[in-house]
């Protein structure tokens, strides 16, 4: 196990399309992902997690301060590898996921800023997807900690 990151964010969308809503805390499910988010199913993407790090150096190249939200993610953390290596696990608060693969930044990200898209694109700024392993309570400020590599 390395040192722990922190979650520091929180957010699901209640329909497609509809704008994030940031939690303060939430419970991820095996069979859903985060409570309460949109069409999540058992599968490669039952959570979505940006890195803190990696999104504040989109937002520097495009010159903007742009909430992480606009990412579309469910979780965002600071302080943790986030590389997109499928089969490696990290716990989030009480809850298990292992990593699938990246998150590929879609138009969407164009509509919150204008070349937001293809800043996301180097070094997995856009974050990864995960299934959940195992299920639990989260909030903020829970640590964020790897636990094994592929």
């Amino acid at each position: 196990m390395t040192h722990p990151g922190t979650l520091r964010g929180i957010a699901i969308r209640s329909a497609k399309r509809a704008p994030m809503e940031e939690l303060c805390d939430s419970e991820i499910l095996e069979d859903a992902g985060v409570a309460g988010d949109f069409g999540r199913r058992p599968g490669r993407s039952q959570v979505t997690i940006v890195s803190a790090e990696k999104w504040a150096g989109a937002c520097a190249e495009l010159g903007v301060d742009i909430p992480w939200p606009a990412r579309r993610a469910n979780l965002c953390v600071a302080g943790v590898d986030l590389e997109p290596i499928p089969g490696r696990q990290l716990s989030v608060g009480a809850a298990v996921l292992e990593i699938t693969g990246e998150t590929d930044p879609c138009y969407r990200m164009d509509q919150a800023r204008a070349g937001l898209q293809a800043a996301l694109r180097p070094d997995a700024r856009g974050g990864v997807r995960c299934r959940v392993v195992r299920g639990g309570r989260i909030k903020i400020g829970d640590a964020v900690t790897l636990l094994k590599d592929a």
